[in-house]
């Protein structure tokens, strides 16, 4: 027993610690097993991109942009884990795109930046993104925001940002896309990262559609983003046969159908909905709920729901059916 009676196992070995690699060693390894694999280049997707700065130009903001875009993203990364990143980055198969924000907040490391990106970019495609924007618009920023510079408060706002742009001078030289980001809100600098980073297959339709039938009488979906009334179509529950079926059930649908309303209201509804939903992407959306409503939310919304949504996987969006309201 120790001095405090508890019992020890004095013949327990202590697991040694593992030596952490210097940035030298870690290059070393990834070089090494890059060689002994045979290849000659990168694996096919991987990429890192680093994204940096001034203060209140938007990193964060471009950060949830690459998240949103599929990227494995990390925030405020110590500069000499960079290239242990991106070994990692190699090793996976299911994170290859990657970034990750340094900016001055890293102090005096991030003077070693640039020698370290440059031996990253020899394991995997790297691109540097530097964000910047005038000195007006950044006051204004840290005014709206009232948040205080990295550089720290012993200094007013402009003193700090002068510093900054100067200890980024550097960094900014070797980045590969330099963007002013001063008329940008934060939908337009989106919206700029992601035509420029988006994946070419299929990366214009990501957004989930989700078509939701429901009944006025239990209320509008709170998270309705269009509602759409149908109650002006022939009602089924008016048709003793069609009672107690639903608008899925084949001769339901059939009868709704058959009005020439139904017909021109699908058609047009669908044309609206196609010519919309790039603009909803474009502005950023990842999910967009269309809901149809009738009076118990079992014949004619149910029906719609159904219609609209075939029609717009046909035009390869994603889609969800969801019957809110109908018996199961």
């Amino acid at each position: 027993m120790d001095r405090r009676g508890r019992v020890v196992n004095r013949n327990a070995k202590i697991p040694a610690m593992p030596q952490r690699k210097g940035i030298k060693d870690v290059m070393k390894v990834a070089r090494r097993r890059l060689a002994h694999s045979g290849k000659t280049s990168h694996r096919d997707g991987a990429e890192l991109v680093v994204i940096t700065g001034m203060s209140g130009s938007g990193k964060a903001s471009a950060l949830k942009a690459f998240e949103d875009l599929g990227y494995y993203c990390v925030d405020n990364l110590p500069v000499e884990l960079i290239p242990r990143f991106a070994e990692l980055a190699l090793q996976s198969g299911e994170i290859p795109r990657t970034a990750l924000v340094v900016d001055v907040r890293e102090g005096a490391q991030l003077d070693k930046l640039p020698s370290i990106l440059k031996s990253v970019k020899r394991m995997i495609p790297t691109r540097v993104i530097f964000l910047e924007a005038s000195d007006a618009s950044l006051l204004r920023r840290f005014s709206e925001t009232r948040r205080p510079h990295p550089l720290g408060t012993h200094a007013p706002v402009r003193a700090s940002l002068t510093a900054e742009r100067r200890h980024l001078r550097p960094i900014r030289a070797i980045a590969d896309m330099v963007i002013d980001t001063s008329k940008f809100n934060v939908h337009e600098l989106r919206s700029h990262l992601t035509d420029r980073f988006k994946q070419k297959s299929g990366g214009d339709k990501t957004i989930l559609v989700s078509c939701v039938s429901f009944g006025y009488r239990h209320g509008v979906p709170d998270d309705a983003d269009l509602v759409f009334d149908v109650r002006f179509l022939p009602n089924p529950h008016f048709v003793p046969e069609f009672r107690p079926l639903t608008g899925r059930h084949p001769r339901v649908a059939k009868y709704i159908r058959s009005f020439p309303q139904t017909q021109e209201f699908i058609t047009r509804i669908s044309e609206l909905l196609v010519y919309l939903l790039p603009h909803y992407i474009r502005e950023g959306k990842s999910y967009l709920t269309i809901s149809f409503g009738c009076t118990g939310g079992q014949h004619r919304s149910v029906m719609m729901a159904e219609e609209v949504g075939k029609l717009l996987r046909k035009a390869a969006y994603k889609v969800k059916v969801v019957h809110r309201d109908s018996p199961k």
